[in-house]
């Protein structure tokens, strides 16, 4: 699996080594909010999917890309970001869908909206 993590305009690029089946071409952007956008230095990344991948994998790829971003939205213990992110597929809620197990699609547009801890 290779990725090219890139800024604003660029793009990165999700590849697999995989056969040709079972395999999509496609584009999900990402919109990245408050501290989430501030860890990265973007608010908006859009991501080249060549093969069937799940929310958690996207995840993973775009945290491996931005240490930054890895330390302000996965839970150190737990190694999800749940805790720290609301998370909507196309508007929905993850939760209601299929969680971090969800597959992402072409055209898909995930938000990562973050959650403030208090007591």
């Amino acid at each position: 699996m290779e990725i090219e993590a890139l800024r604003d305009d660029e793009m990165i690029n999700h590849a697999s080594s995989s056969s040709a089946e079972g395999k999509i071409n496609g584009r999900v952007n990402i919109k990245l909010l408050g501290i989430f956008r501030r860890a990265y230095g973007s608010d908006t990344i859009r991501v080249k999917i060549e093969k069937n991948i799940q929310l958690r994998e996207l995840i993973q790829e775009l945290v491996d890309s931005s240490e930054d971003l890895r330390r302000v939205l996965i839970d150190p213990e737990l190694e999800t970001p749940l805790p720290n992110a609301v998370i909507l597929l196309n508007g929905k809620d993850i939760s209601v869908l299929n969680g971090l197990e969800t597959p992402i699609k072409d055209g898909d547009e995930i938000v990562l909206i973050p959650v403030i801890h208090g007591g």
